[in-house]
């Protein structure tokens, strides 16, 4: 989950540092140690939903570089469109519980595509794939959106991290790894944030 969070607001230097942490190239890096590459792979293929397709493509290039790791012959993920919607309103709905008709209404009243790309793309082409669970994607959200200071996605995510089964005593201990990773006030944001999220 830090690594979430350096992929969405770090420097060029600090992905690098973390990627090649997350490789096992650098044990010692301060973004922590060596994590599956696949887990890796989901978590840059994700990163464009929440930091934007620039970030996702420039640690993409970074983790080709520092892994080693060659590109798949083909994406595994790839699904008809009609899978992608029925897949994405199935996580949609796992990750907001009740909320999750509100939440539709509520985008759909923004824009229609919105609503449409947020379903087929966001959950069901992205946040459906099965090569990390729902519970630790929603953590690498949580980060991504503490380091990045959205407040709305990051409340609405705490909380379906918290839907999805993700402890409280998980949620602290991540927003305590974010630490050396988050500047300091984001991070002061993100522990308020938390609060309500927890206490109410």
């Amino acid at each position: 989950v830090r690594l979430a969070a350096v992929l969405a607001g770090g420097t060029e230097a600090q992905v690098e540092e973390g990627l090649r942490s997350a490789a096992g190239a650098r044990p010692d890096a301060d973004v922590g140690v060596a994590v599956r590459p696949e887990w890796v792979e989901e978590l840059l293929l994700q990163t464009y939903l929440f930091a934007g397709f620039p970030r996702a493509l420039n640690g993409m290039r970074t983790w080709r570089t520092v892994s080693g790791r060659p590109a798949p012959p083909r994406d595994a993920g790839e699904r008809a469109r009609t899978a992608w919607a029925d897949e994405g309103e199935r996580t949609c709905e796992a990750v907001y519980g009740t909320h999750y008709p509100r939440l539709r209404a509520h985008v759909q009243a923004l824009h229609p595509a919105l609503d449409a790309w947020m379903v087929e793309e966001g959950y069901g082409k992205v946040l459906s794939r099965a090569a990390l669970d729902l519970a630790r994607r929603e953590l690498c959200i949580v980060a991504a959106c503490a380091a990045t200071r959205q407040p709305r996605q990051l409340r609405a995510h705490l909380r379906g991290a918290r839907q999805v089964g993700v402890s409280a005593q998980v949620v602290e201990a991540l927003l305590e790894a974010l630490a050396s990773v988050v500047p300091e006030a984001l991070l002061a944001e993100a522990r308020v944030v938390w609060g309500q999220v927890h206490g109410g």
